[in-house]
């Protein structure tokens, strides 16, 4: 399955993300440096997407991931497991630090 975005969620998800810091579309549009306002409710009733410039200035203002922001049909196929990384790093460290 190729991964799609769902803007009508997407547009939900900011919504939802406003309401909830009490952000307002007049704010985003001074914060975008935007000339109007309508195209924000098109982001938000999903008839079009931010751009990538505007999702990341969205996800600096609310200050939440821009992959957050997104909603699509994506599905992970699991997370890669930290401390096992860290493990092999630390033994790759030791391993350098005793040859020298």
């Amino acid at each position: 399955m190729f991964p799609t975005i769902d803007r009508q969620r997407t547009g939900e998800r900011i919504r939802k993300i406003m309401k909830q810091q009490n952000i307002t579309v007049k704010q985003i549009q001074e914060y975008l440096n935007l000339s109007c306002v309508q195209g924000i409710y098109h982001w938000l009733d999903g008839t079009s997407m931010p751009t990538i410039d505007n999702l990341y200035a969205l996800s600096e203002l609310f200050e939440v991931p821009m992959d957050y922001l997104v909603c699509g049909n994506r599905k992970y196929k699991g997370t890669r497991n930290i401390s096992d990384f860290n493990t092999r790093m630390m033994e790759y460290y030791i391993r350098i630090v005793k040859a020298a």
